[in-house]
């Protein structure tokens, strides 16, 4: 017998597949199943969803039966944060189709920065495993030339088992600096996204390639983006940071999935996250469904912006 849970994109599961003790994805516990729990989840990822509907997995610590949409079940008990991560990551990888999500950590009071920029860390280490995870289940993860000056990312996958995606770097005007670690290490091929007429990134290492797109007085469309991307086979796509990129993303209405945490922290000032149009009224508020799970300290809200 399997339980249907009463909130959207929940899954079903056995009444004994795991106890309610109400531990984090993020915090300690038997690794074993919290490494059984992830290789389930890439697996799940690596099947083709387009030609069937139910995928049974073998974790080694258990066997998930994951359905189309991401709904799953388990035969053994697993701990609340083995499951926890099933629940939050398998929607993203078990449907047919591209993915576009984002990802911003934060402040309670929406801040992903201080005034002078300093942004390490406001979230904790078990968000930033999060991220990992996020970037591993992903073709290509995007940053705007922004979070390149500001942060010198490496953009790989460090914390978790996996392969690193690509990396692409929005930079309409081409105004950074070559010597960026994404310019420099071939830990992972690298997209250099620019507009047209933009000047040549000179000294960059042989992993890094030019694509030149319209570019208007924002910066190139988003959507126009994805359809690249997408064009090289690049059709799951983590939209990193930062804030300005992501707002770009979330207006631009091209969003699958939006990925908050937010860390139990007052900042009072400082760079917001999402900077959005301004509207009048509350009723013109976006009001995406929403499920929430412990992180670390962090709370993980996983926002549903499109329905495909």
């Amino acid at each position: 017998m399997h339980e249907r849970l009463l909130a959207w994109g929940l899954p079903w599961r056995s009444r004994a597949a795991h106890d309610e003790s109400p531990v984090s994805m993020g915090a300690d516990m038997d690794d074993s199943l919290l490494d059984a729990a992830w290789r389930g989840v890439r697996r799940a990822r690596e099947h083709d969803w387009s030609r069937s509907t139910v995928a049974r997995i073998d974790t080694g610590a258990g066997v998930i039966e994951v359905r189309r949409g991401g709904d799953w079940s388990v035969d053994a008990v697993w701990p609340a944060g083995a499951c926890a991560l099933l629940d939050s990551l398998l929607p993203l990888v078990a449907r047919c189709g591209g993915l576009a999500i984002a990802q911003l950590g934060q402040s309670l009071d929406g801040r992903i920065a201080t005034e002078s920029g300093a942004s390490h860390y406001i979230n904790g280490l078990a968000s930033r495993v999060h991220l990992h995870r996020l970037r591993a289940l992903v073709d290509a993860v995007l940053v705007g030339a922004g979070t390149v000056a500001a942060d010198d990312p490496q953009l790989t996958v460090r914390h978790v088992e996996g392969a690193n995606p690509w990396r692409v770097v929005c930079d309409p005007r081409g105004r950074l600096d070559v010597r960026r670690d994404v310019f420099q290490t071939a830990a992972a091929p690298t997209l250099h996204l620019v507009g047209r007429g933009a000047p040549p990134l000179v000294g960059a290492g042989a992993h890094v390639e030019r694509l030149e797109l319209p570019a208007g007085p924002r910066g190139i469309e988003p959507r126009a983006v994805l359809d690249a991307l997408a064009e090289r086979g690049l059709t799951r796509v983590l939209v990193e940071g930062g804030g300005v990129t992501v707002s770009r993303f979330v207006e631009a209405d091209v969003l699958h999935r939006l990925h908050l945490l937010v860390a139990p922290l007052l900042i009072g000032s400082g760079r917001p996250g999402l900077a959005l149009t301004p509207i009048d009224t509350l009723d013109a508020a976006r009001r995406p469904p929403a499920r929430t799970f412990p992180c670390g300290d962090d709370t993980l809200f996983d926002l549903r912006l499109l329905d495909a």
